[in-house]
This record gives C-alpha cells, sequence and structure tokens, in this order.
C-alpha cells in the first residue's frame, strides 16, 4: 500500500495535513520524515520522574504541535490528553495515556520510515 494511504487507514487525517500546507504533497511527505526525526530527537520515556514532570512535559508538547501540524490525529489527540493531564498534576493518568498510544505512535513512524 502506498504511504498516505498506508498512513490513512491509521487515523492520520492526510488529506487535512496536505490542506494545511497548501495542497503540496510532496512537501507534506518530506515533513513527515521530519517528524520521524523529532519524535525520535524528543522520545517521551514512559519511566519519567513523576515528580519532576517538567522536561516530559515540553517534549509531550512538542510532539503534539507536530503532530498536530501534520494532522497525525491519533498521536495529537492522545498527546494534547496527556498534556493537559500533566499540566494538572496527574502525571500516572498522563504516563497511561501515553503508553495506550504509544503502539500506534510506532506503527505511524514505522510506516513513515519504511517509505524513506
Amino acid at each position: 500500500m502506498e504511504l498516505l494511504n498506508e498512513l490513512r487507514a491509521l487515523g492520520v487525517d492526510v488529506d487535512d495535513g496536505v490542506k494545511r500546507i497548501m495542497g503540496n504533497e510532496k512537501l507534506y511527505r518530506k515533513l513527515l520524515g521530519s517528524y520521524v526525526k523529532m519524535v525520535e530527537s524528543q522520545s517521551v520515556d514512559l519511566e519519567f520522574d513523576s515528580s519532576d514532570c517538567t522536561a516530559i512535559t515540553e517534549r509531550v508538547h512538542a510532539i503534539k504541535g507536530t503532530a498536530g501540524n501534520l494532522s497525525i490525529t491519533p498521536v495529537y489527540e492522545a498527546y494534547s490528553e496527556a498534556l493537559g493531564l500533566l499540566r494538572n498534576g496527574q502525571p500516572e493518568e498522563a504516563r497511561a495515556v501515553l503508553r495506550k498510544v504509544q503502539p500506534v505512535q510506532e506503527e505511524i513512524l514505522s510506516c513513515i520510515k519504511d517509505s524513506m
């Protein structure tokens, strides 16, 4: 299956993502590659220290924003929820949300990497 169709099957709103960048599908594909690099460099360790969530909150915020810009909906929604929980002092609940989305995120990342 072709990359964009595979991403659609994983819940990514590809059409909205492409629309956000003036319909430039080539640029969207390039930005997907940048997304992979950003997630890898800002990886969220699920074993983060619940007593000091500053660094994890910043990483979650960064991934949420990039996922939102590219309409990577499942990741965006989960990271938005986790960010709210972290900001409200609920790190364990945030950890549960992140743990739940991690397999989906890995599948999306793998799909993008396989097409590069």
